[in-house]
């Protein structure tokens, strides 16, 4: 009995050896003298530290293309070794840019609280000057709602899950981050239409002139209550259109684009550069579109009225945006035009 154990054993070993032996003699020798060495370090290492075969992984982290029977770009790369870098550097960027859009919103809220909404000095003249065209105010509209829209549910997607899921359980945030995310991919493309309409509209009135020099010098007066004199469009509202509007617009939709349709055929490097890009523009956005917003509304008497009716009282476009008046005054401006409508007058 113990014989025929003994020689069960050794046929065992027998048929293992000769297994091993054919499995060495199939494999495909190699093809030159850097596969060979490659194939080497392998042996050796599985020899020193088994199970830990560094020098496979370091060829699948490289990057470099391999073979593959799949077609497409990039199906040929594993591991995209960029791709770390870019988680590494996205969460740092988006926690420095959090905190900036948050110390912006305390800032504008102690500056209501020390100086109050902006009001004119003067007593109403009685008289309407137009201020926008209907066309003017209907494009506004139409950028501002898309251009909150996408600021909103960009926030959301990028401090939510910090901010907003320790407030409102899993279930409320799913639901709010599904939405913002169907919002903001399908109405990202809607500004790559409306926006250049909006530049090529606006572009004229917000030239910079000699006297915002003088604007920028008194910083508009915010701080003093100076009177200072300005065109159409003050030196801030310029610096508002060229930064917010065309910088970070622009570079929003082109980068909004890369990341919205992958089909383009982009690569991996590509859409992590333009993600991280698109963030930056979008937190700066998002800081400018706040001062906007305030400034528009409760920070100074009689501007919503001015993109809601198209229309300003006379003592409100003196004080401020004397040049301006002045040129409507003199027929050089836009000009007063028909009267406006009786629910638009100020008795």
């Amino acid at each position: 009995m113990r014989t025929t154990f003994h020689a069960a054993l050794r046929w065992m070993a027998a048929v293992a050896c000769a297994a091993a032996v054919a499995a060495a003699s199939a494999q495909s020798p190699a093809v030159n003298k850097q596969e060979g060495d490659e194939a080497k370090q392998q042996q050796i290492q599985q020899q020193v530290q088994p199970f830990n075969n560094q020098p496979v992984w370091s060829e699948v982290r490289s990057g470099q293309p391999q073979f593959t029977s799949i077609p497409g770009r990039e199906t040929n790369v594993l591991i995209q070794p960029q791709g770390q870098t870019w988680r590494a550097l996205r969460v740092p960027l988006a926690t420095i840019g959090g905190f900036f859009f948050a110390a912006a919103l305390v800032v504008f809220a102690l500056f209501y609280l020390w100086r109050g909404p902006i009001r004119v000095r003067g007593a109403p003249a009685g008289r309407l000057v137009e201020r926008f065209t209907i066309i003017e105010r209907g494009v506004h509209w139409a950028v501002a709602i898309t251009f909150t829209t996408l600021a909103v549910t960009g926030l959301i997607l990028t401090f939510g899950k910090n901010v907003l899921l320790p407030i409102i359980g899993h279930t409320l945030f799913s639901l709010l981050a599904e939405l913002s995310k169907f919002l903001h991919n399908f109405i990202g493309p809607l500004l790559t239409v409306l926006l250049p309409v909006m530049i090529l509209l606006f572009v004229h009135e917000n030239l910079f002139r000699r006297y915002d020099w003088y604007w920028l010098k008194k910083g508009g007066g915010m701080l003093t209550g100076e009177h200072v004199p300005s065109g159409k469009a003050n030196a801030g509202q310029k610096i508002l259109f060229w930064v917010m509007v065309v910088a970070c617009g622009l570079t929003l939709v082109v980068t909004g684009l890369i990341l919205d349709f992958p089909n383009f055929n982009q690569t991996r490097a590509t859409m992590q550069a333009a993600n991280v890009v698109h963030m930056i523009a979008g937190l700066i956005a998002c800081i400018l579109l706040a001062g906007h917003i305030y400034l528009g509304t409760i920070g100074m008497k009689g501007a919503l009225q001015a993109m809601t009716t198209g229309y300003v009282d006379e003592t409100w476009a003196r004080e401020h945006h004397e040049y301006w008046y002045n040129e409507v005054k003199s027929g050089r401006g836009a000009a007063e035009g028909a009267p406006p409508p009786a629910a638009h007058r100020i008795a």
